[in-house]
């Protein structure tokens, strides 16, 4: 199952436009995906679909926007995450997606998908910018795992689509026990968008188009469900706050995060937006202040320590930013990007007997996450220093087949294949990349140019 997905996902990246130089990224962090998911996963299965079948994105974007796309897969911008009031609203969100996926809106839309297009690259680093397809190093941070490869474009919707999925929506959250006037609040706070030429709109509505009287009826509608009632706790909203806090810190520029979030606000959010923003102004010191402060008040929050441990590597400080990278594991054994990025603090000291701890940590992390380009890449690496060459083509084969990169994929596992021992699962492994990866017409043309 595991090839099967990743060849359907192959096929439809080649049908993709490029995507890099739109400038919009896709970016990777354990907790604000582990929040969604717990916000989406009920949704998903009162829609009747498996959560494990649908992939969530997040597109490193502020404008309002928020769709599906190649099947079964979300994206969210993170700008509709900060503009969410509660947990509702944002739930009520993606609730109306999951409606668009479980009625086939996309199937139905004729050439819709000629104009979309998905990410290139999913992978993740420690808040890289990592140039998987030829190179070690890494760029900028963004946020803790990021790849600079990103969503496009999005199909529009009818407005019997729209009303239809509202409805729907409606449903699931009844059925999962929640309030849709999260959905409704949200439709209201931007009423004025359907006067709006089309050109002004923020991006959700321009797909989503909005009348005031859908919002009407599905106010109507939510009034009289047996949830309506239902509030988020005090709790819920807390965190959501924590998370936006968090998107900000990363996403926006320092003096901005000051001003919303000024010294004199010394709760949670505002310590933890300060804490990136502080380190992305090269205040190291004033960062690690912050940092420690939410560690002392929590800590058993893996998240904190990862962000330590990201601040002290991206600082050229490998070696102490592992004690907080092995916290954040010990804490979430299952999250395979705290793993991952434990794994290069180790492989960054240099020291060859840290490998093998930074190998075991990436055969977990992939175990759980097969498709991870950057974590095959970093595998490659630590095969390679450890004098395994053709273990080291044989991830770069995993990594490139990861990506949809079919020639590549290819190229290494003949290359592999070529010098393991016969039978093994490490042949075994390559014979089958080799035989799924055969290259398209389009791959076969560019690669006999470049001959």
């Amino acid at each position: 199952m595991k090839i099967l997905k990743a060849i359907a996902v192959a096929c439809f990246l080649a049908a993709a436009s490029s995507v890099e130089a739109l400038g919009q990224s896709l970016i990777r962090d354990t907790e604000i995906e582990h929040l969604l998911r717990e916000y989406t996963d009920p949704i998903l299965v009162a829609a009747g679909l498996q959560p494990a079948d649908v992939d969530m994105y997040l597109v490193a974007d502020p404008s309002m926007n928020a769709f599906v796309t190649g099947g079964q897969n979300i994206f969210l911008h993170t700008g509709i995450i900060v503009e969410a009031s509660t947990p509702n609203q944002l739930k009520g969100v993606i609730a109306h997606e999951t409606a668009h996926i479980a009625g086939a809106h996309l199937a139905r839309s004729g050439d819709a998908m000629a104009n979309a297009a998905v990410p290139v690259y999913v992978s993740m680093g420690l808040g890289l910018l990592a140039a998987l397809a030829g190179e070690g190093g890494a760029g900028a941070a963004l946020m803790a795992s990021s790849q600079q490869f990103g969503a496009l474009s999005f199909m529009t919707y009818s407005r019997g689509q729209e009303s239809s999925a509202d409805q729907a929506a409606l449903g699931y959250l009844e059925t999962t026990g929640q309030s849709g006037r999260g959905l409704v609040e949200f439709f209201d706070r931007f009423r004025y968008q359907e006067v709006m030429s089309n050109a002004r709109r923020f991006p959700y509505f321009r797909s989503h188009p909005l009348s005031s009287h859908r919002i009407d009826a599905l106010r109507e509608n939510v009034e009289q469900s047996e949830h309506a009632q239902v509030l988020d706790s005090e709790e819920d909203i807390a965190y959501l706050q924590r998370i936006q806090a968090k998107i900000y810190g990363f996403l926006v520029a320092p003096e901005f995060v000051f001003y919303r979030y000024p010294e004199t606000d010394q709760s949670l959010p505002a310590r933890y937006a300060r804490a990136v923003a502080y380190y992305h102004d090269a205040r190291l010191d004033e960062a690690r202040e912050e940092i420690e402060s939410l560690i002392a008040e929590e800590p058993e929050n893996p998240y904190f320590q990862e962000l330590y441990g990201q601040m002290l590597f991206e600082s050229g400080r490998p070696q102490e930013s592992i004690q907080y990278h092995q916290r954040s594991v010990e804490l979430a054994p299952t999250a395979p990007l705290l793993r991952i990025n434990l794994a290069i603090a180790q492989i960054a000291t240099e020291d060859d007997q840290m490998l093998e701890e930074a190998r075991r940590n990436l055969r977990v992390a992939l175990d759980i996450e097969p498709d991870n380009a950057f974590g095959w890449y970093q595998l490659s690496i630590v095969h390679e220093r450890s004098g395994e060459t053709a273990l080291a083509q044989l991830a770069i084969a995993e990594q490139a087949f990861a990506v949809g990169n079919r020639s590549r994929a290819r190229e290494f596992a003949m290359r592999a294949r070529n010098q393991l021992q016969h039978g093994t699962p490490a042949w075994v492994r390559a014979t089958e990349i080799e035989a799924v990866s055969v290259p398209t017409a389009a791959e076969r043309r560019r690669q006999r140019r470049s001959n």
